[in-house]
């Protein structure tokens, strides 16, 4: 028969107040949780997580919405989002939506449903309306990398538009003044920023952007192939380019492999995140670096500080954390 918090009450001889205290988290005097945690051990006690649950109106869990389970920048973050939050006794549910924002909207009901604590979510649309089931439930949110209008929240993202800037430059730099770009998604906050970097530096340089010179892709390796495949056909004396996100570096890298174009001889080049892809290459790439680590720390904190708010009945105001890229040097400038 499985052991119940009264079992464990006549084990120790303490009171259900004293053991209901420490399985919920609580503080309790060092001999009883001595006294507590042997008679668990020997009772073979098991926690009922979803009957705690209920009395509670806490799971313990965290869910994370994702646009694509595949993607390294995503699946770095997460992972380390997930056990950050593990070491403060969190689960999380993982949906990933395929970058279809009808499959993120299910997938915030699923979650509601599922009573999660919590919401991070690193969103494919441009609004976040329906958000408001998780804020007017007084569930915090969190998102990662992008901003949302109609929605009141945390968020953590990098500065794409000086990430774009910076890599624009070192090419303006090496002499370079057809610079071709190869953005993401026109609706999609991180795409807009980089594109906006791209502009500004040319802009600072006297160089008035070319719209021939920027191909929109979708983020994915197809997206990059075939921006980098109309960018070398619209643009013959393009001499370099940008491309600014993993994805589409991967799908450029072998559009231009298979077009025998040479780097950086004929077109100097520069992408974004994963330093092994980049090392792999040949010659080795110049990589615009995100900080995934750091991200994934912010964000866990953040959630974690609302769910501690959300316990002492306190609430701060919503935070935006901006943190700055990397450039690792490769040989594909020239």
């Amino acid at each position: 028969m499985t052991a119940t918090i009264k079992d464990i009450a006549k084990q120790t001889g303490l009171g259900l107040a004293t053991i209901s205290s420490y399985l919920n988290g609580g503080n309790v005097r060092e001999k009883n949780r001595v006294k507590i945690e042997a008679a668990i051990e020997e009772l073979h006690f098991e926690v009922n997580e979803v009957a705690r649950g209920l009395k509670t109106n806490k799971t313990k869990i965290i869910g994370i919405i994702i646009p694509e389970l595949n993607n390294i920048f995503c699946a770095e973050i997460i992972t380390e989002v997930e056990d950050l939050l593990r070491s403060h006794g969190y689960a999380t549910m993982i949906c990933d939506c395929r970058t279809d924002e009808r499959r993120e909207e299910e997938a915030v009901e699923f979650l509601l449903h599922r009573r999660v604590d919590g919401l991070i979510i690193m969103p494919s649309g441009r609004s976040g309306k329906y958000l408001e089931k998780f804020t007017k439930a007084g569930k915090p949110v969190v998102l990662i990398d992008r901003k949302l209008k109609d929605i009141d929240c945390d968020s953590v993202l990098v500065d794409n538009e000086g990430a774009a800037e910076d890599a624009v430059n070192r090419l303006l730099k090496a002499g370079h003044t057809r610079i071709g770009m190869i953005a993401g998604p026109k609706d999609i906050y991180t795409a807009q920023e980089r594109y906006s970097g791209y502009c500004k530096a040319l802009e600072q340089a006297g160089i008035r952007p070319d719209a021939k010179l920027a191909a929109w892709g979708n983020y994915t390796i197809e997206g990059g192939a075939d921006a980098m495949k109309e960018l070398v056909r619209e643009n013959p004396d393009m001499t370099a380019v940008f491309v600014s996100n993993y994805e589409m570096t991967m799908g450029a890298i072998i559009q231009i492999n298979e077009l025998g174009i040479r780097i950086p001889e004929e077109l100097s080049f520069i992408g974004f995140d994963n330093v092994e892809f980049a090392k792999a290459s040949i010659p080795k790439l110049s990589i615009v670096t995100q900080p995934t680590k750091e991200i994934a720390r912010n964000v866990s904190e953040l959630m974690l500080g609302r769910l501690e708010e959300a316990e002492e009945a306190e609430r701060k105001e919503y935070e935006t954390v901006r943190l700055t890229t990397s450039f690792v040097e490769g040989r594909s400038v020239l």
